[in-house]
């Protein structure tokens, strides 16, 4: 293939990132300066409707009870929990009967045999709710006390928000992989958020803390039962009916995180064959000028797709390449005509790691005020390329097959993901 191809694909590898960088930066830096500086505490409301907690659970006995335990910490005048145990084979289904009779005020416990999907277990709190907006969290989270407040706030000032995403951040952080996570929360999806807040259409809310109003869920048929990522595609229902998304940094959420190569890519793949799925499915909204808005956000998640398989096909060309030097320098002394390396970048690489570094600057100096200390992190943003670039490039690359051939109507089942548990749950560190 010609050299100059290659060079092609990698301006287009390494230009890509550092445009989408400057994007985010400069988005969420006017989202920070219009929406959110100087906003340290929850607006007032007149009233303040029954809100609904819903967790979906499989095989959480490690850690349920502390969740179930923050939430009694809420600050919020009135909410109620429903669980739903959907088909856990360990101890979950005794401790959240005991939890039950400590917390009878506020939490509801539902058990479903077998396992259905997280999705199933979703809809099946919302219909058993009583409250007029439903907040889904996973079972790993630690929801802030005045999180609802600030939710609450967008629901009952506009009645055409049908969904809110809040802010996950990362709880435990005993290894490498964790810390790392640290920074991607923050510099990655925290400015995405604001950015794509700012442009009006936002490509999913957070499925670790999402809040939606359920006469919205109710328009779109609920949550789908055969989308490995339910929080895509109801966010996409959703703003297709026109219903306003938005994102709000102030509801904080603390999660765990994977914390183990084979737990992160479960996660990563799961998150790439759902986004897939999701452009498959709502192809439609290019036959639809209302859906215009939805246009951009398509386009960039397909040009994401097509980077990720650019960056392989550098990969295995740097080594086919470098291996043709190798063999034939070392069996007939002669070095190829092929320029060793062709496509590795010169001044795009170290602006793009520039930018990287200035891009989490930005998203810590943001998030300061939500997570104390987030600088003495930053050190650990330099291995972000190394780990995260090339798991999302593989992910997208593995993932995108398997979408596009899977049956419509398969049930997406689930079980519990590697939540990096080991300190917390052997310390009880559920003081968050």
């Amino acid at each position: 293939m010609d050299i100059s191809l290659f060079e092609g694909i990698n301006y287009f590898v390494f230009l890509y990132p550092l445009y989408m960088s400057l994007i985010w930066i400069i988005g969420g830096l006017i989202f920070y300066i219009r929406r959110e500086k100087g906003r340290q505490k929850a607006p007032e409301l007149e009233h303040y409707p029954l809100f609904s907690i819903i967790i979906p659970a499989n095989n959480e006995e490690d850690h349920i009870e502390g969740v179930i335990g923050h939430l009694s910490k809420v600050n919020y005048p009135k909410y109620e929990v429903i669980v739903v145990n959907d088909g856990s084979t360990d101890k979950t289904e005794k401790i959240l009967n005991d939890l039950v009779k400590k917390y009878p005020q506020w939490l509801r416990v539902v058990h479903l045999t077998p396992n259905m999907g997280k999705a199933t277990a979703l809809n099946t709190g919302t219909l058993l709710s009583r409250g007029e907006f439903v907040l889904a969290i996973d079972a790993d989270a630690f929801l802030d006390p005045d999180a609802l407040r600030w939710i609450a706030w967008h629901f009952v000032k506009f009645p055409r928000v049908g969904a809110v995403t809040g802010n996950p951040r990362v709880a435990n952080r005993t290894t490498l992989l964790a810390k790392i996570q640290v920074c991607e929360y923050a510099s990655i999806i925290g400015l995405i958020k604001r950015t794509q807040r700012l442009l009006g259409k936002v490509l999913t809310v957070s499925g670790v803390i999402a809040a939606f109003r359920k006469s919205a869920l109710c328009d779109v048929g609920f949550l789908a039962t055969d989308m490995v990522t339910e929080d895509i595609d109801a966010t996409w229902k959703l703003e297709k009916r026109f219903w306003d998304i938005r994102f709000e940094p102030r509801a904080v959420c603390w999660v765990l995180v994977p914390e183990t190569i084979r737990g992160l890519w479960r996660q990563r793949l799961r998150w790439a064959q759902g986004g897939v799925e999701v452009l498959k499915k709502h192809l439609d909204i290019w036959l639809d000028w209302r859906q215009r808005r939805l246009w951009p956000i398509y386009i960039e998640y397909l040009v994401s797709a097509a980077w990720a398989y650019g960056l392989l096909t550098l990969i295995v060309f740097w080594g086919i390449v470098t291996l043709l030097h190798w063999t034939i320098g070392k069996h007939i002394g002669i070095t190829p005509t092929i320029p060793l390396n062709p496509a590795i970048p010169k001044w795009e690489g170290a602006i793009l790691a520039f930018t990287c570094v200035i891009q989490f600057l930005v998203s810590a100096f943001i998030d300061r005020k939500y997570e104390k200390g987030v600088l003495k992190y930053y050190f650990w943003v330099i291995w972000y390329p190394f780990f995260y670039w090339f798991i999302s490039a593989v992910t997208v690359v593995v993932a995108a097959p398997k979408a596009l051939t899977k049956k419509p109507g398969t049930r997406a089942i689930w079980r519990s993901p590697d939540r990096g548990l080991r300190d917390m749950r052997k310390q009880k560190r559920y003081d968050i």
